[in-house]
C-alpha cells in the first residue's frame, strides 16, 4: 500500500514538474532537435542530460568534421556550440557552415566573453550566448528563446505569404460544410486516408474547396500540431518560385542581401500544400521530383542539401493526364504525385448545399463587415439553386459579399414563379450564368481580371464565354 502511495506521488511530482517546464520553457522544447558541437566529454554529457530528457532528439558531436556529417544526414532546430576546439574553432566552422547553407540558430558557448568574440560571433549569425559556467536553467531558456523566435519567424512567413494568395479568406478554412451524398464521401474519403503517411493529389474545378480538404487532411493527420504551408504555384512569378519554396543563401542571385529559409523548410515537420501543381515550371519539376523521392531540398546557391520531414498534398483544376500526354507535365511526377486522388465535386452537384452555404456565408459575412443580413425569400433560393455555379463555393461566397455592400440580390437571382408543374416560368440555366457574368462585368466596370476575381474564375473562362456571347 505504501509502495503505491509513493508511486502516486511520484507521478504527481513529475506531472508538476513537466507542466511548470511548459510554463518555463514553452511546449516547443518537446519537439526540438538539438545538435551539441563540444569537444569536451563532460560538457557534452552535461548537456546530453540536461536536454535528452526533454527534447525530441539530441545529438553529439565532439568536433566540427562530426557535426559537418550530423549536419548533411538530418535537420536540427537549434545548434549548440562551443567556441574553443582543437584544430578549428566554433566561429571559423560557423562561418563555413553558414557559407554552404546552414540555416539553424545557434547558441554559443564561451567563457570569453569579450568584444571582439562577440563582433565575430554576431557577423557569423550566432544567435544566443551562454556563457561557461552556467546553470542548466540558462541553457534551457536560451533554447526557449532560439525555438520561440524560429517558430515565429516561420509563422509570420507564412501567414504574409497566405496573404498574397487569392484562394485565402475563405470563411470554410477547416471544414467541407453541406449534407449532400457528394461531399460526405469526400470527407469520408479524408477521415479514412488523413492518418496515412502517403502524398494526395485533389482535383476539381476552381473554387470546389481543394484548399479547405487539404486543410482538413492536415488537421485529422498526426502532424496537426506542425505548419501546414499552403502555397499557389500559379501565383508566384516563375523566376522567383525556386527561391520561395527552397530558400536560398546571401548573394545566391541579384538581389539576395540575406540568406532565407523557404518554404519547405517552414512546413517543416508539417504539411506542404501545392495549388495548382499544373503550373509548375518545367525546369522546377524535376527538383520536385527529386525531392519527393529523397526528402531533402537544396537552397538556391547552397552546396549542402538539407533533409526535410513533410507530407505533400498537390491540388489542379487541371487535366494533369492531358498536360503529360502534350509534354506539359512530367509523367514521371504525376505518377509520383498521383499515389491517392480525391475528387472534389462542383457546387451544382451538391444538392442543397447552396443554400446552407448561403446562410453559413451570410451570418459569417454579416458580423464580419457589421452589415444586416439580407433576407433570402423562396424566388432568390430558387435562383440559387438553378444557376450553374462556374465559380463554385468561391463564387458564391464572393456573391454574398457583394449582396451584403449592395444590399439586395441581383436581379438574376430575384426569379419570378415556377409553373404548376415546377419548371420556371422563363430563363434558362445559361441565361442566369449569363446574366450573373455580364452583371459582374458591369460592376467591375468591364475589368475582366477584377470579374474573375469576384466570381472566383480564371481570366481565361471570362475571356471564352464572353467571346461566345459576342457581348
Amino acid at each position: 500500500m505504501a509502495g503505491r502511495e509513493t508511486q502516486c506521488l511520484r507521478k504527481q511530482r513529475a506531472g508538476r514538474a513537466k507542466r511548470w517546464e511548459i510554463r518555463s520553457f514553452g511546449p516547443w522544447l518537446a519537439q526540438a532537435s538539438i545538435l551539441v558541437v563540444d569537444d569536451e566529454p563532460g560538457m557534452r554529457n552535461f548537456l546530453m542530460r540536461t536536454l535528452g530528457p526533454r527534447c525530441k532528439q539530441v545529438e553529439e558531436a565532439p568536433n566540427a568534421e562530426q557535426a559537418s556529417s550530423k549536419l548533411d544526414a538530418q535537420h536540427f532546430d537549434v545548434v549548440i556550440l562551443d567556441n574553443i576546439m582543437p584544430g578549428r574553432n566554433g566561429l571559423e566552422w560557423l562561418v563555413e557552415q553558414r557559407r554552404v547553407g546552414l540555416f539553424p540558430d545557434v547558441i554559443l558557448m564561451t567563457a570569453f566573453a569579450d568584444l571582439d568574440t562577440a563582433i565575430q560571433a554576431l557577423r557569423a549569425g550566432v544567435v544566443d550566448f551562454v556563457l561557461k559556467p552556467f546553470r542548466s536553467n540558462q541553457l534551457l531558456n536560451s533554447v526557449a528563446r532560439c525555438l520561440d523566435r524560429q517558430r515565429l519567424r516561420r509563422e509570420n512567413a507564412v501567414l504574409r505569404y497566405e496573404l498574397k494568395s487569392t484562394s485565402d479568406h475563405l470563411l470554410l478554412r477547416d471544414r467541407l460544410i453541406g449534407s449532400s451524398a457528394a461531399i460526405a464521401k469526400v470527407r469520408e474519403t479524408i477521415a479514412r486516408v488523413a492518418p496515412l503517411p502517403m502524398s494526395i493529389l485533389l482535383t476539381g474545378q476552381s473554387g470546389t474547396g481543394k484548399e479547405v480538404a487539404a486543410r482538413s487532411l492536415h488537421i485529422l493527420s498526426d502532424r496537426a500540431q506542425k505548419p501546414f504551408v499552403p502555397v499557389n504555384c500559379a501565383a508566384v512569378p516563375p523566376d522567383m518560385i525556386e527561391s520561395e519554396l527552397f530558400g536560398h543563401l546571401k548573394g545566391a542571385f541579384t538581389g539576395a542581401e540575406s540568406g532565407r529559409e523557404g518554404l519547405f523548410l517552414h512546413a517543416q515537420g508539417g504539411t506542404l500544400f501545392l495549388d495548382e501543381i499544373g503550373e509548375l515550371p518545367l525546369t522546377l519539376q524535376s527538383k520536385l521530383l527529386r525531392v519527393l523521392e529523397d526528402r531533402r531540398v537544396r537552397p538556391v546557391g547552397s552546396e549542402r542539401e538539407v533533409p526535410v520531414d513533410l507530407r505533400f498534398i498537390f491540388a489542379t483544376n487541371a487535366d494533369l493526364k492531358a498536360a503529360v500526354d502534350k509534354g506539359q507535365f512530367r509523367a514521371d511526377l504525376y505518377f509520383r504525385i498521383n499515389v491517392m486522388q480525391i475528387h472534389l465535386p462542383p457546387l451544382k452537384d451538391r444538392d442543397n448545399d447552396v443554400q446552407d452555404l448561403a446562410d453559413l456565408f451570410m451570418g459569417k459575412l454579416s458580423q464580419q463587415l457589421g452589415m444586416p443580413a439580407v433576407p433570402m425569400d423562396d424566388a432568390v433560393r430558387r435562383g440559387l439553386a438553378r444557376y450553374d455555379w462556374p465559380g463554385n463555393v468561391r463564387e458564391l461566397r464572393n456573391l454574398v459579399e457583394r449582396v451584403l455592400i449592395l444590399g439586395r440580390f441581383p436581379d438574376e437571382f430575384d426569379l419570378p414563379e415556377t409553373q404548376d408543374d415546377g419548371a420556371p416560368s422563363s430563363g434558362s440555366l445559361a441565361d442566369i450564368e449569363r446574366q450573373h457574368i455580364l452583371a459582374v462585368l458591369r460592376e467591375a466596370n468591364g475589368d475582366r481580371e477584377e470579374a474573375a476575381r469576384r466570381l472566383g474564375i480564371s481570366r481565361k473562362t471570362i475571356d471564352r464565354k464572353v467571346a461566345a456571347w459576342n457581348a
